[in-house]
C-alpha cells in the first residue's frame, strides 16, 4: 500500500450498527476514551462540516451510478469462500519472492514472476488475461525508468457498464509483500475463479485489475485510468480496491464512501459500495468499521476522475485499540500488521481467518455489481 500521508489520515472509526448490539454498547463507552480512533464523525450523526471530495481534482461529469443488488446470500458466499485457495495464492506468491531476492516489486524479475502465476490462473479460470504496459521514472537521481504492466481481464457482460475490481501485484523492495498486497491479489484472483465457477453470468463486464508500480507511487491505476476516454470513463460505473486484507492483528474495515464518518465523500455512488460491503458484514454477524479515504491506494485515481470507489482494508501501521479489541479480538497497542512494508511481510504474517471475511466480502459485492441495473 502506498501512503501519501503517513499515520495523518490512517484512523479508523467503528461503524456501530454492523456490531451485534450487546457489543455496540461496550464500544460506544470504549470509545468515550479512546481519542486516537476518534478521527470522524459516527455514521448517524450530524457532522460538524460537510462531506468533502477525496480529491481536489476539478469537478468532471457524473458517472452514472448502479443500484447493486446481489444475487446471492451473504452467508453461502462466506461459506464457499472458508475452503477457497486464498492462502495456496499467497503460498505461491511467496515461493516467488524466495526466488527473485525477497521481493516482487515492479520491474524486477519477481514481479514478471508474480504476473505469469496470476495469468496462469486466470487462463485454467476461463479468462484471457492481457497486459497493459506503462514505464514510471526509478527513484534516485539518473535512474532509468522502470518498465511495468497491468494485468486485465474480463468477464461477460455489457461494456457500458464496466466494473473495475482491482488489486495491487507488485510489493515492495525491501519485502515479499505478502500482505501488502498478495492478500488483496488473491482475493481478487479466488472472486474471479469463483465468478466463473458460480455460474453466474454478468450483466455487466467485470474488469479484474492487478496493478503495477503501485509502491512506487499509484502508477499502474493511474495509468489505467488515464488511458481511459471520456465516453469510457462514464462508462465505469464502479471501482472496488483491495489492499491489504490479512493484517495479524488487523480488522475489517470498508472506506468511507459517502464522508459521513471522515468528510472525504467519494463521487456519487461510492456510498453503495461502501453499503454493499456492510450488509455482507452484517448478515453475517461480523463486525466491521469504516476507514478513510487518505489517498494512499489504487483507489485514488478513480476518484480523482469522478468514478464512485470504495473498497476493503484490514490496516497498516496503526496500533490496535482496546475497542477494537472488543470487537476483534486481537492485541491492544500492537500495529495492525507489525511487518508493514518490511522483510517480514511473509506468509507468517498473515491472519487466513480475516482474509477469508474479506474474500467473501469482495465476491458478494462484485457479484452485486455485475447485476445492477442503473440507479
Amino acid at each position: 500500500m502506498y501512503r501519501l500521508m503517513m499515520g495523518l489520515l490512517g484512523m479508523i472509526t467503528l461503524r456501530k450498527h454492523v456490531l451485534p448490539s450487546v457489543l455496540a454498547v461496550v464500544l460506544l463507552s470504549t470509545s468515550a476514551c479512546t481519542s486516537e480512533t476518534a478521527a470522524g464523525t459516527p455514521t448517524g450523526s450530524a457532522s460538524s462540516k460537510p462531506a468533502k471530495s477525496a480529491s481536489a481534482a476539478p469537478s468532471r461529469p457524473a458517472v452514472p451510478p448502479l443500484d447493486p443488488v446481489s444475487p446471492v446470500d451473504a452467508r453461502t458466499v462466506l461459506a464457499a469462500f472458508k475452503s477457497r485457495g486464498m492462502v495456496d495464492h499467497l503460498k505461491a506468491l511467496q515461493q516467488v519472492a524466495d526466488a527473485n531476492g525477497g521481493n516482487r516489486a515492479s520491474g524486477t524479475s519477481g514481479y514478471e514472476e508474480s504476473a505469469r502465476y496470476i495469468e496462469e490462473q486466470l487462463r485454467a479460470a476461463g479468462y484471457s488475461p492481457v497486459r497493459q504496459t506503462f514505464s514510471f521514472k526509478g527513484e534516485g537521481r539518473g535512474k532509468p525508468k522502470v518498465e511495468s504492466f497491468n494485468i486485465l481481464a474480463d468477464t461477460e457482460g455489457s461494456a457500458e457498464r464496466t466494473v473495475v475490481v482491482g488489486a495491487h501485484l507488485d510489493s515492495v523492495k525491501d519485502g515479499p509483500g505478502i500482505d501488502d498486497n498478495g492478500s488483496g491479489v488473491a482475493a481478487v484472483l479466488e472472486t474471479a475463479r469463483w465468478m466463473k465457477e458460480s455460474g453466474i453470468t454478468p450483466a455487466n463486464r467485470v474488469r479484474f485489475a492487478f496493478w503495477g508500480g503501485e509502491e512506487d507511487g499509484l502508477y499502474g491505476s493511474q495509468h489505467y485510468v488515464d488511458s481511459l476516454s471520456t465516453e469510457e470513463r462514464s462508462q465505469t460505473p464502479a471501482y472496488l480496491n483491495v489492499d491489504m486484507v490479512a493484517s495479524p492483528n488487523g480488522v475489517r474495515s470498508v472506506h468511507d464512501g459517502d464522508g459521513t464518518d471522515f468528510g472525504h465523500a467519494g463521487p456519487a455512488g461510492s456510498k453503495g459500495i461502501e453499503d454493499i460491503f456492510f450488509r455482507f458484514f452484517k448478515e453475517n454477524s461480523l463486525p466491521a468499521e469504516t476507514t478513510p479515504f487518505d489517498g494512499g491506494s489504487d483507489y485514488d485515481a478513480f476518484l480523482t476522475a469522478g468514478i464512485p470507489g470504495g473498497g476493503l482494508f484490514t490496516g497498516d501501521e496503526k496500533k490496535k485499540t482496546q475497542a477494537q479489541v472488543q470487537a476483534y479480538g486481537g492485541e491492544a497497542g500492537k500495529h495492525l500488521d507489525p511487518c508493514y512494508h518490511e522483510a517480514c511481510d511473509t506468509i507468517a504474517n498473515t491472519n487466513p481467518d480475516l482474509l477469508k471475511d474479506m474474500s467473501g466480502a469482495l465476491a458478494y459485492a462484485t457479484a452485486a455489481y455485475a447485476m445492477a441495473k442503473p440507479a
